[in-house]
């Protein structure tokens, strides 16, 4: 079993506070609750901390719950169970790569020794210059477009070793390479392009009438 910890005190800032922006998506969260029942946005909040910070440290915290008039031990709480907020700084990229049964078989582990080879040996450590880092996450829920990384919202999908270093390249230059599939797939049909319902006769023919 895995321990969630904040980062250690030399790594936390002196402190925190919503932008102009994210303080308006800040205020349009809570209202969607009656109230009393605030708390029930602390996981958005802490999400849009994350999306401006890149992590959630521990004046995050205390921000989010005077914020939502919580105790610090109740936000703790939510930020350390879920894997979805980084509780150390991470590079400007952070690349999460899927490594459950069906990006395995579809070699993940070539795109994980690309990430340790361009990015860094460990996880959740940002590169010297800062842009880069990388951990090992469970089921990304992309399967058929295996093997796959998200980063921030998006998910690069169909990767192998090649396209992973390319990738990871475009980063570095500060870029935001396109999501999706690396192979030029289309959703999630298959790699061979559509095999069912390509008959234009089908579409074709007026429905029968009684």
């Amino acid at each position: 079993m895995s321990v969630r910890r904040l980062a250690p005190p030399e790594l936390q800032p002196a402190s925190f506070a919503f932008n102009a922006e994210s303080e308006a998506r800040v205020a349009k969260e809570i209202v969607k609750y009656p109230p009393g029942r605030q708390a029930s946005a602390v996981i958005s909040l802490l999400w849009i901390g994350q999306e401006q910070e890149g992590w959630v440290s521990h004046p995050m915290i205390e921000v989010v719950g005077k914020r939502l008039d919580m105790a610090f031990i109740r936000v703790l709480e939510v930020a350390t169970f879920y894997t979805m907020f980084n509780l150390v700084p991470v590079g400007k990229f952070h690349l999460q790569v899927c490594t459950t049964p069906p990006c395995t078989l579809r070699n993940s582990d070539a795109v994980m020794e690309a990430c340790k080879k361009h990015i860094g040996p460990s996880q959740m450590t940002p590169s010297a210059d800062g842009m880069l880092s990388w951990t090992e996450v469970e089921c990304l829920g992309a399967c058929t477009n295996a093997p796959v990384f998200q980063v921030g919202r998006d998910f690069y999908e169909d990767l192998d070793a090649e396209t992973t270093v390319k990738l990871i390249e475009a980063f570095r230059r500060g870029e935001k390479p396109k999501p999706g599939s690396q192979i030029g797939r289309v959703s999630s049909e298959a790699v061979t392009g559509p095999n069912t319902l390509t008959d234009p006769a089908i579409y074709s023919k007026k429905p029968e009438t009684a």
